[in-house]
């Protein structure tokens, strides 16, 4: 059974940093990608960045515009990944999803096929 674990979400002010970790269980994702999305209330989920795992190291990352120059995904291994987000702003307050998949386009958004619960971003200003 896999299981994908998010952490690292809470509240912090405009401007401050959070850093969320995604641990994944049950297979080994060398070779896979592994990403971050979130939904904000209201709104469908959307893509924040992705990482590919080849030999060993982080072989690639993507991030959607909206995050570029403020966040960083770093695959730390075959199975975790973390995002680092800095310079939050309240419009980044969602709830944070990790996702994993084998057929993944680079900066793909679509077949992911394990996703976490999620962990909750507040940004308040």
């Amino acid at each position: 059974q896999v299981q994908l674990v998010e952490s690292g979400g809470g509240l912090v002010q405009a401007g401050g940093s959070l850093r969320l970790s995604c641990a994944a269980s049950g297979r080994s994702f060398s070779g896979a990608t592994m990403a971050w999305f979130r939904q904000a209330p209201g709104k469908e989920r959307e893509y924040v960045a992705d990482t590919r795992w080849k030999n060993g190291r982080t072989y690639a990352a993507y991030y959607a515009v909206s995050v570029q120059g403020r966040f960083t995904i770093v695959r730390a291994n075959a199975n975790t990944v973390t995002l680092q987000m800095n310079s939050l702003k309240p419009e980044d307050t969602a709830v944070y999803y990790c996702a994993a998949g084998v057929v993944v386009g680079p900066g793909g958004v679509d077949n992911y096929d394990y996703w976490g619960q999620g962990t909750q971003v507040a940004v308040s200003s």
